[in-house]
């Protein structure tokens, strides 16, 4: 619209029923708008809502291994890091050296290298591996988002109940069908035979 006088501005706004927004106090000149403020307010307050909703606490878990950890429990150990990283937490490896494998900080070092490869679809190396006294220390991070893990969570929780209603409502029906078909081909009752001890001239 241009530079325009105050006056006419206001007049403007009161003409069609808006407000006259000051949006750029420290501007020469100030820069106005003209706005409903009343719908501005609440569509600000609904998108902070909104991102107040989407957002979520960063969590880090922690996980400890010994550097002569058998492979079994290398697998639990690594099991437990999978589900972290796929529920989108950051997750802290810790190495605890005991006594001599102090000096043998290499093993350590080799046992983080070899997890964060066997999770890296899953989760980057956040925080390389360090020396902190007697443990070596090392952060994982997941691949995606806390809000989108959740997201899939809820929809593979919602994907798995909608297939056992499935599979129960599949049971149902086949076992309504057997009853029917045993009942079908069951043989009909033969009629009642009179005794033979009866006085025949007797009515039935």
């Amino acid at each position: 619209m241009g530079i325009v006088r105050i006056e006419d501005a206001l007049r403007l706004a009161a003409e069609s029923d808006l407000d006259l927004v000051e949006v750029a106090p420290t501007a020469r000149p100030p820069v106005c708008r003209l706005m409903d403020y009343g719908k501005f307010k609440y569509e600000n307050a609904q998108k902070a809502r909104e991102s107040r909703r989407n957002q979520t606490n960063t969590v880090i878990k922690e996980m400890k291994l010994r550097p002569k950890i058998d492979q079994h429990d290398y697998d639990t150990k690594k099991g437990h890091v999978v589900r972290f990283l796929r529920a989108g937490d950051k997750v802290k490896i810790t190495i605890m050296f005991r006594g001599r494998e102090q000096h043998r900080p290499e093993l350590g070092y080799r046992l983080l290298q070899k997890l964060a490869a066997d999770v890296e679809d899953l989760g980057f190396i956040e925080s390389n591996a360090r020396q902190d006294g007697r443990n070596m220390t090392m952060v994982l991070g997941p691949l995606k988002k806390k809000s989108e893990a959740q997201a899939e969570v809820k929809a593979e929780k919602a994907e798995k109940t909608a297939e056992k209603a499935a599979e129960k409502e599949a049971e149902e029906a086949a076992e309504k069908a057997h009853r029917e078909a045993v009942a079908s081909t069951a043989s009909p009752k033969k009629p009642r035979r009179r005794s033979e001890n009866l006085d025949p001239d007797m009515e039935a």
